[in-house]
């Protein structure tokens, strides 16, 4: 894998987000195989089409690539992206892209990390405010995607601080992760929320320290009248995962989050 971008793509060009956009899809199309399949190429879909930018022909993955001119291994800050709509009709369907973000600099990829699709719900895309009155596209809403929303162990690393990552590897982790996917945007969305709580316990926690989210739970779910149920049947889903273990009667512990 060559870290290198194909600067003779970008003579006489001088608008910097065009040159920026041109050499880093160039790049990945050029370099990048599926995490899923392990297929040794994507390609580049055909052009507009909403939020996806690349294809697995073996299995018809789709992916989203997003990248910003820094150095640093660390993915916590907003990354811009298009039309706000057009982004939460994409991820609360199942058909919806995993994405790539990618860091690079002195035109060359640094860091690149895959996070899957079934970690992409509303509560990680923020609306950007409509643009002005009297804006070119006055009333246009834009969005951000909120990577410190989603948890770490979610972000796969394919290439840290420009040691390239062995593909078997990546693949093997992508779809340790990618079991998590559910048969429903709302299952989605219970074990994204759940998983989030996790997140902020000890790598040992109990079932009460659990419940002391049922409140904050029910605010995201307000239809559903049995949270501390619903809590128990996503822990049972992460154990059953590999993501969890039982230690004991109301106590578990994180495997690999």
């Amino acid at each position: 894998m060559d870290l290198r971008f194909d600067t003779s793509l970008i003579n006489g060009y001088k608008n910097a987000a065009q040159i920026a956009r041109i050499l880093t899809e160039d790049w990945l199309a050029r370099n990048m195989y599926c995490p899923i399949c392990g297929e040794m190429s994507i390609r580049k879909a055909e052009p507009n089409a909403p939020v996806k930018d690349y294809v697995c022909e073996h299995c018809q993955s789709q992916y989203e690539l997003k990248s910003k001119k820094e150095y640093s291994d660390r993915y916590i800050t907003k990354v811009n992206d298009g039309v706000y709509r057009t982004m939460i009709n994409r991820i609360t369907s199942l058909d919806n892209p995993s994405f790539f973000f990618m860091h690079y600099d002195n035109y060359e990829v640094n860091n690149l990390i895959i996070v899957p699709k079934c970690f992409f719900v509303p509560d990680v895309i923020e609306k950007r405010k409509p643009l002005a009155d009297n804006a070119q596209r006055a009333g246009w809403e834009g969005c951000n995607i909120l990577l410190k929303q989603i948890p770490e162990f979610a972000k796969i690393p394919i290439i840290k601080n420009k040691e390239v990552i062995d593909s078997k590897d990546v693949c093997k982790e992508y779809n340790r992760v990618y079991s998590l996917q559910t048969q429903s945007f709302e299952s989605r969305g219970w074990l994204f929320d759940v998983l989030s709580c996790v997140e902020r316990l000890d790598s040992t926690f109990t079932l009460k320290q659990m419940y002391n989210f049922a409140e904050e739970l029910k605010i995201k779910h307000p239809t559903n009248h049995n949270i501390e149920a619903k809590i128990r049947q996503q822990l049972q889903f992460l154990r059953d995962k590999g993501f969890l273990e039982f230690t004991s009667r109301g106590n578990y512990r994180k495997v690999g989050i």
